[in-house]
């Protein structure tokens, strides 16, 4: 199921959750702008490489936990990161405010990273992406707006079905998953399970889970409604 929008309302213009989009796609364009071999050199210098933050832990070293979460593979990951990020960053940005929502977001992604680090302390493969604090982000949304529903995309025998469905369960499913992969991925090689790194995403989202109460602010006297029509 392809996610496309949430049924809440936000209050105010999201500028932290456009800013992130904004810096991530101009990084992923320089990326992309990148010969192959330099490229492979960005990635290792930005990267959290797990083996290395452990044996050499520099200054320098601790700020690819922040690097690494501008960092993208492929179009791919991109895409599907900040799809998530703009359904449902704007609301948790709305509950938390601007600057509280910015340093949730960062402290999920460095989370992310450091569990990531510990599943995996001898891989000497760079791990990118903003996957860990978006997990986060659905963490906060979940506990936020438990009610509120998920407009999905069913391509059903190429016909497209538009389902409601509800965030609780959507998100739910997706941790459930990840839970599940990442048990499977627990002694194996990363390739052999994509490369994707399962226990980053899961760091984050219970980094979120965890940061979401004491960060956010008092619900509005009069709620934005959890179901807004599409």
């Amino acid at each position: 199921m392809l996610p496309l929008k949430d049924t809440v309302r936000a209050r105010g213009f999201p500028f932290v959750t456009a800013a992130l989009i904004g810096a991530n796609v101009l990084v992923f364009l320089i990326e992309f702008r990148l010969p192959p071999d330099v490229l492979e050199g960005f990635l290792w210098l930005l990267g959290v490489v797990p083996s290395r933050l452990l044996e050499a832990p520099l200054p320098s070293e601790w700020l690819t936990l922040l690097t690494s979460q501008f960092l993208h593979s492929g179009w791919l990951h991109i895409i599907s990161n900040l799809v998530a990020l703009y359904i449902f960053g704007d609301n948790v940005e709305d509950r938390l405010g601007h600057g509280r929502f910015l340093a949730f977001y960062l402290l999920c992604g460095v989370a992310a990273a450091l569990v990531h680090v510990w599943s995996n302390p001898m891989s000497v493969v760079p791990a990118i992406g903003a996957s860990g604090a978006i997990s986060g982000v659905l963490a906060a949304y979940v506990v936020l707006f438990p009610m509120s529903r998920v407009v999905t995309l069913v391509p059903i025998f190429f016909i497209p079905w538009f389902v409601e469905v509800p965030a609780l369960l959507w998100i739910g499913g997706w941790f459930v998953s990840q839970l599940l992969n990442g048990l499977l991925a627990i002694g194996a090689e990363a390739d052999a399970f994509g490369g994707v790194a399962w226990w980053a995403h899961l760091g984050g989202f219970v980094a979120g889970l965890v940061l979401v109460w004491p960060l956010r602010r008092p619900a509005p006297r009069f709620r934005p409604d959890e179901y807004w029509p599409w």
